[in-house]
Parts: structure tokens; C-alpha cells; sequence
């Protein structure tokens, strides 16, 4: 295997530290699948050299004229402190001519916008929930077309950024206050969706023109009987998810007629949105056993222990061989 110099982009906060040694499970958290890359690119025998990002490209330029990076592994979800501006760092790689992994530039403007990868996918007939956007400073009402329960959201935040139990609103009053508060502590646009009770799955993909599946992975909540929510305690709070026992697993019991159907659903839609690299699709399966596309995940957290890696791990992937695949595919879509 050739050893190759690697640039990797990650947020100043998620810059990772050379041992774990004197740091707390939460704050590893953070950090950790920045960590866990970078120790198993070095694992590889490549040679690192992380770079934290965030207010300006110049660095990215520099580091490439003096590294002469092979290829950069990007890890940043956000660029000036927004998730949506990841796709303007992506673009000035292509710029600049260096291969880079993970999703391409179009790809994310289209999976990172939740009313757009909707109305695109409704458009190819695959099931979506009936939705609504409320752009800041608009009126706040209900439309004709959408039933309680709604689900409102941040319509480009992504990690559960935003989401908690009062997000779920049954009235207009409810509405009204919730999505005033993504506005008002988010700062974006909202999107209210009808709430899909039911299970929540997840298909990791990984590819670019050959597509491959993982196995499909669930968000349980151990005795939970309230609708099932993706908050952010849920996705981030070791101690909340050690109390109210969260865990994510291989998906068990998926009717025959699911199962058959969510892999090839699953590559469909990274088509549809244009996706590259490496993706996780997230769905809601109802009680009648009707699969909901909820949100397509470009770029998704690849630590070791999450369901990315633990999919891929299950489908025979050991964790140096999936981010190698990684990072071949970035080389190859260059060539």
C-alpha cells in the first residue's frame, strides 16, 4: 500500500489530541472521530498532518502548497461557524485540484437541504412526510395540508442540533413557539414536518458510481414508551443515554418487504441527491410498516464505535479497511 501524505480539515474544537489520557468519556466524545481517523490513518502508515479550520481558507492553500497533500480528509461540518457553508471549503479543494474524501459539493447542497432532498425525492415517488417551511420573518400558521403531530426542526442544522422532546407539537400555539425558538436560538429557517411515529433506521452507504449498503442499524430507547425522539441529549449525552438506556444496534424483526426494499431505496436516493464517498440515509418505519425517507447524512460521524462503523464492521468491514475504502474513493474520484 502506498503511503500517502494526508491533510486532515477539522473544526479548532475537534482538533484531537495525541493520547486520551487525562480527558473525561464526554469530552472525548466531542472529539473523537476526528481521534480515531487520524490515529488510524497513522495506523495505515500514512503520514498526517491535521489542520483546524474555520474562519478562513487561506490555511487550507497554504497547507497544500507546503504539504503537497496526496489527498485531504475532510472532517468539518461547518465553515464560519454554519453547517451549510461546509460545501464552499469542499468546492475550494476542487479548485485547487486535490483530492479530497467524502461527499462532493452538490451533493451536499442537496442532502443538507431537508425541504429540497424532499421535494426532490417525492418527485422520484419515494415516501416522504408532508412538510412545511417558515422562513425567519414570515407569518407562522398552519397549512391546509398538514395534521398534527408536526416535527419542527432547523431546516440545514444536522446531529440533532436544535431537536428535543419540544419539538413534537400537537396545536398551533405549540407550532408557533417552537418554531420562533429555532429561529430565535438557531438562526435559520424551520421546517415542520408530520411526525412519522414509529421506528428510526439508519443505511450507511458507501461509493461513488458501485454503491455498497451496510446493514441496517436502530436508535432504541430501552422502556421508552413516549413517541421515540432523536434529541440532542439522545445523540451526545453520555450520561442520558447510560440513564435512560439509549443504545444503537443492528435492526432486528424488519418486515421481509422492508428489508428487501431499504438497500436499493437507500441508493436510489444517494443518487437522486447526487451523494459521493460515504453517506448515512435515516429513516422512520411506521406501525403499518411504511419506510418515511427522513434525512440524507453526507460526511456522517465515522468514529469507530458509531453505527457507521459498527454497520460496516457487521457487512465484514474491519475499521482500517473502511476508512482506507475512504479514502481510495476520494483518490479515485479525481482520476
Amino acid at each position: 500500500m502506498k503511503r500517502l501524505r494526508i491533510l486532515t480539515l477539522v473544526i479548532p474544537e475537534h482538533l484531537p489530541p495525541e493520547t486520551l489520557d487525562g480527558y473525561t468519556d464526554q469530552q472525548i466524545l466531542e472529539w473523537r472521530a476526528e481521534y480515531d481517523v487520524v490515529r488510524c490513518l497513522e495506523r495505515l502508515g500514512h503520514e498526517v498532518y491535521p489542520l483546524a479550520v474555520q474562519e478562513d481558507l487561506e490555511p487550507i492553500r497554504q497547507a497544500v502548497e507546503t504539504k503537497a497533500p496526496h489527498l485531504v480528509f475532510n472532517m468539518l461540518e461547518e465553515f464560519q461557524k454554519k453547517s451549510d457553508y461546509d460545501q464552499h471549503v469542499v468546492s475550494f479543494l476542487e479548485l485547487l485540484g486535490v483530492p479530497y474524501t467524502g461527499c462532493n459539493p452538490r451533493g451536499l447542497v442537496l442532502s443538507r437541504g431537508k425541504a429540497l432532498s424532499k421535494k426532490l425525492l417525492a418527485y422520484h415517488s419515494i415516501p416522504v412526510p408532508r412538510f412545511e417551511v417558515y422562513p425567519i420573518g414570515k407569518r407562522i400558521k398552519l397549512p391546509d395540508h398538514l395534521e398534527f403531530p408536526l416535527f419542527v426542526k432547523s431546516l440545514t442544522e444536522h446531529a440533532s442540533y436544535g431537536i428535543a422532546k419540544a419539538s413534537l407539537v400537537d396545536n398551533e400555539d405549540q407550532l408557533r413557539e417552537r418554531v420562533e425558538f429555532i429561529h430565535a436560538s438557531i438562526h435559520t429557517d424551520a421546517i415542520a414536518e408530520e411526525f412519522i411515529d414509529g421506528r428510526e433506521l439508519y443505511v450507511s452507504v458507501v461509493g461513488n458510481d458501485r454503491l455498497q449498503t451496510f446493514p441496517t442499524w436502530e436508535l432504541v430507547i430501552d422502556g421508552e414508551s413516549e413517541p421515540l425522539i432523536a434529541t440532542a441529549k439522545v445523540k451526545h449525552d453520555l450520561s442520558y443515554q447510560v440513564k435512560k438506556g439509549v443504545r444503537l444496534q443492528p435492526a432486528t424483526d424488519i418486515p421481509k418487504e422492508v428489508e428487501a426494499q431499504i438497500g436499493w431505496l437507500s441508493k436510489r436516493i444517494y443518487r437522486v441527491l447526487e451523494m459521493s464517498g460515504y453517506a448515512r440515509i435515516d429513516y422512520r418505519l411506521d406501525k403499518e410498516g411504511q419506510l418515511y425517507f427522513l434525512d440524507a447524512n453526507p460526511n456522517p460521524d465515522i468514529c469507530e464505535t458509531e453505527e457507521f462503523a459498527s454497520a460496516a464492521k457487521q457487512a465484514g468491514l474491519t475499521y482500517d479497511e473502511l476508512i482506507q475504502r475512504i479514502l481510495n474513493l476520494g483518490l479515485r474520484a479525481a482520476s
